[in-house]
């Protein structure tokens, strides 16, 4: 079974997947939302195709360990999703991710439009590559 990582935004979802001894996190996809139900329809799409079984959301806490505007809203999109799909849903601190991302690529040379559609899906890795790495109890 595989864990799928989501970059939750207002405009796109970037999706990253391990692989089967969630070891390894790579990038999956950018989503541009559509509507709420649409994009419930695309995550349950995802999971069914690559036998998911635990997802993890990137959760954007303010500088100083507060819960802003923004990680509510993506705890709300958390609990839709749980609504849906009956998955275990860890939150993963994700700041400084998208800004990893944005290194990584500029250093990789990418273009600065070509970034923009590249940026999601590898902080969605950067998140769930967090999580694969954590240490887990027995």
């Amino acid at each position: 079974m595989r864990v799928l990582g989501i970059d939750y935004g207002d405009k796109r979802i970037g999706f990253a997947l391990s692989d089967q001894l969630r070891i390894i996190a790579s990038p999956l996809e950018v989503y541009n939302r559509k509507s709420l139900r649409q994009d419930l329809e695309h995550i349950k799409k995802i999971i069914d195709a690559n036998q998911v079984d635990t997802i993890v959301i990137g959760l954007p806490i303010n500088m100083d360990g507060t819960l802003g505007d923004r990680a509510i809203k993506t705890r709300e999109f958390g609990e839709q999703i749980k609504q849906i799909i009956d998955l275990p849903i860890v939150y993963i601190d994700e700041r400084w991710t998208s800004k990893e991302s944005e290194r990584v690529l500029i250093q990789s040379n990418v273009r600065r439009e070509r970034r923009k559609t590249l940026v999601d899906k590898i902080a969605a890795q950067n998140i769930l590559q967090r999580y694969l790495d954590m240490p887990k109890s027995k």
